[in-house]
């Protein structure tokens, strides 16, 4: 069989699309649990669209000087199991945000760097981080526990419980329990998957709140309360939606996580840099003209001259220049980065937009 002449010039082309495409899926997508743009199972993305529903804008702070650009009394934050400890410049401006009217809520199961910023914020409850296993209530496995025990409270309106997954429990040192587990509960201490003898069962608070100031830090035993595959059963998310009802703003802070993939990062800094932005202006303007220059006439279909087209409504004739004139192509740029501008003031005013990234901090 004879290959046609164009056949190996157009699959260079179709397999350059595919490259192209694969390769910014790739830099627009994450892997990494509890990471905001991770459409997997252990990913966050269904807690992000649950937050754009409920609330007017969704920050995603990869530094926390977000802390610093939000109405505290109008924002819920949330920090998920990060990966490296906050420094007490960083930890203060929790503080402050908390202190303000704020409600941060802290997830944690096994990590080590939560209960230092329960500390350096002045919160009084502590992650165990042992895994607590249910063998009477329970979610596929005893590992995946039903917390039954839910107190009456504005976080838990319609909630009536809670399923964990490989979760621990709290130590809320006199802070308020709002949800607890079953009695059946006990800490897998030897991590045998069994109930032994040093081993007692009990109810154990999984999620505490406290205030601290004008606001309040909620305490979660389990971060993966929040993914994916584990925010579909019912009382998790109404829980969530609890935490988001009233609230104009939610900030997800993913200043000491990896969950943040480089073409999303790209953008977030571009919102943030001014100097960026008339930077990629520039260069986006220079490589307009230069291909205005180049483009060929562009000629009709029918016979005619150059330029003449067939109008889609009335089958009118009309003609075009043959040529892009850089001029025309200059101010329409113009216009189109004036009113880019424009909107990057509006969001910084406060009005309405849908997702900003963190300030530098």
């Amino acid at each position: 069989m004879v290959l046609p002449s164009h056949f190996p010039g157009r699959l260079a082309v179709a397999l350059a699309v595919v490259l192209v495409v694969a390769g910014l899926w790739g830099a627009s997508t994450s892997d990494p649990a509890f990471g905001a743009y991770n459409p997997g199972w252990d990913g966050t993305s269904n807690l992000h669209e649950e937050a754009r529903a409920a609330a007017a804008s969704s920050v995603v702070a990869t530094r926390t000087a977000a802390y610093d650009g939000v109405v505290p009394g109008r924002t819920v934050a949330l920090v998920l199991s990060p990966d490296e400890a906050y420094a007490e410049a960083d930890a203060a401006r929790l503080r402050r945000f908390v202190r303000a009217g704020g409600t941060l809520v802290v997830a944690e199961d096994f990590g080590p760097h939560s209960n230092s910023l329960l500390r350096r914020l002045g919160a009084e409850t502590r992650v165990d981080g042992r895994l607590v296993r249910d063998e009477r209530h329970y979610y596929r496995s005893p590992s995946v526990p039903v917390a039954t025990g839910v107190a009456p409270s504005r976080l838990t309106e319609d909630v009536d419980s809670l399923t964990l997954n490989h979760g621990t429990v709290l130590d809320p040192h006199g802070s308020r329990v709002v949800v607890e587990t079953s009695p059946f509960a006990y800490l897998d201490d030897d991590g045998d998957a069994s109930l032994d003898s040093g081993e007692s069962m009990r109810r154990y608070p999984v999620v505490t709140a406290e205030r601290l100031g004008e606001g309040q830090v909620v305490v979660v035993a389990d971060p993966s309360l929040f993914i994916n595959a584990m925010i579909e059963r019912d009382g998790n998310r109404r829980f969530t939606r609890g935490l988001f009802a009233g609230r104009e703003t939610v900030l997800f802070d993913h200043s000491h996580t990896s969950g943040v993939p480089p073409l999303i990062g790209a953008a977030l800094a571009l919102q943030r840099s001014p100097a960026l932005q008339g930077l990629l202006g520039s260069l986006l303007l220079g490589i307009v003209l230069l291909l205005s220059a180049r483009l060929p006439p562009i000629r009709s279909r029918r016979r005619g001259t150059p330029g003449t087209v067939l109008s889609p409504d009335r089958g009118l004739f009309r003609r075009r220049s043959a040529r892009r004139r850089p001029a025309r192509v200059l101010g329409r740029l113009v216009r189109r980065v004036t009113g880019v501008m424009m909107d990057e003031k509006q969001k910084r005013s406060g009005t309405t937009n849908d997702e900003r990234g963190g300030d530098g901090g």
